[in-house]
């Protein structure tokens, strides 16, 4: 048994694959022996320190894989399951882990483990941002940024199998084509073009019921901008940096506009809603309504470098690690 560890937090160097035993599992514990492993942007902020962790740490948030041994009180899964989590505590990048039953769920038949490993965390992000957050139904037009990025390859097939429109941004011209083939109606280079104008230009002067934005300080206002009256604002994300703090009178008075900040633990807190989430991802899946590509695999000792593939943004698609 094997674990990616880190004693302190820095550039990928810090990262050391190690020798593991693991105990046996506890009442409410299983063994999982992990066949797929998800790679995501914020393992580098718990490998940089960006968010803080109590060292030594594992990393990863997200895996698949078959169960091995059960605890004696564990009557919801049984030895040979084919299960998938995306959820602290961090350790995911291991070949094998002792994981509490209250944050697994079980893979259906005809669910690639390689494909659950990549989707759970994009996946169940989206469950809850188009369900939940704001329900989008038949025939809205809405707004996501980022469109051609890890969530919103799904968040966009996803969004145009409930029949919306979607108008999503990206970040260059490469990416055009590639948030088009994810399900995006319209396009729009947002380090050409004034997002805010061409989506009023698109929607005929009317705005937008609601903008998903994952980009945070650099998109906040003009987004805000292209809101119908009582819009919502769904801020999930700060790929571009943290917002700043929000000028109420001047922001969201005139137009009384909606705005949150939500996270998969406020809408994923228990077993009942974790299940239905995952009900509806994996249906997307094998519906093929929502595909999913693999771009990349590595394997676990070659971690270093997929992190720095991440920060180079040298990764536009799915990427897993593959313990064994």
């Amino acid at each position: 048994m094997k674990a990616i560890k880190i004693k302190k937090t820095g550039g990928p160097e810090v990262i050391n694959l190690e020798e593991i035993t693991l105990r046996k599992p506890q009442k409410d514990e299983v063994l999982i022996e992990h066949v797929g492993i998800g790679l995501n942007y914020i393992d580098t902020y718990h490998r940089s320190g960006l968010y803080p962790l109590v060292l030594p740490s594992g990393l990863g948030m997200e895996a698949s894989g078959i169960i091995k041994e059960v605890g004696s009180n564990v009557s919801n899964f049984s030895v040979g399951d084919k299960v998938a989590y995306a959820a602290l505590p961090l350790g995911a990048y291991s070949t094998h882990r002792i994981y509490k039953t209250k944050n697994l769920v079980k893979v259906p038949e005809g669910i690639d483990l390689n494909v659950a490993a990549s989707i759970m965390t994009k996946g169940l992000t989206t469950f809850y941002l188009l369900h939940k957050t704001y329900p989008v139904v038949s025939g809205e037009t809405i707004l996501f940024h980022a469109a051609a990025g890890g969530v919103g390859q799904i968040f966009c097939q996803w969004a145009k199998s409930l029949g919306a429109k979607v108008i999503g941004t990206v970040g260059s011209d490469e990416k055009i084509e590639l948030a088009k083939k994810n399900g995006c109606d319209e396009v729009i280079n947002y380090s050409k073009e004034d997002f805010s104008k061409k989506v009023m230009e698109l929607t005929d002067g009317k705005g937008v019921p609601v903008v998903y934005d994952g980009v945070g300080k650099s998109t906040f206002e003009k987004s805000t901008q292209c809101l119908k009256i009582r819009g919502m604002m769904v801020s999930f994300g700060n790929a571009s940096g943290a917002l700043s703090p929000i000028d109420v009178p001047k922001t969201l008075q005139p137009k009384g506009l909606f705005f949150t900040r939500p996270s998969m633990g406020q809408y994923l807190s228990n077993s009942e809603e974790l299940n239905e989430a995952s009900k509806f991802l994996f249906e997307k899946i094998s519906s093929k309504k929502v595909k999913v590509e693999i771009f990349k695999k590595y394997k676990l000792e070659e971690v270093q470098q997929a992190h720095i593939d991440l920060e180079s943004r040298k990764i536009t698609g799915p990427a897993i690690i593959i313990p064994n």
